[in-house]
């Protein structure tokens, strides 16, 4: 069976990339981290701008972030 322990943090936008990639800055003061939009986002097309707060999950093996939730 699959351990669905995820990291849920929180974090603002300071860059935004192509093809729905973001650099985020935790607010927990860790290094920024490189995170893509989630399914539900691209499909409800919600816009994730530079400074946005945000919500993401931190992958299992140190790659990239999925970001869950805009505030």
């Amino acid at each position: 069976m699959a351990n669905n322990t995820k990291q849920i943090k929180e974090g603002v936008v300071v860059e935004a990339f192509p093809n729905t990639l973001f650099k985020v800055k935790p607010t927990d003061g860790s290094e920024e981290l490189l995170c893509f939009l989630s399914g539900k986002m691209r499909l409800h097309r919600i816009r994730v701008l530079i400074g946005d707060k945000i919500s993401y999950e931190v992958d299992e093996y140190g790659g990239k972030g999925r970001i869950n939730k805009r505030f």
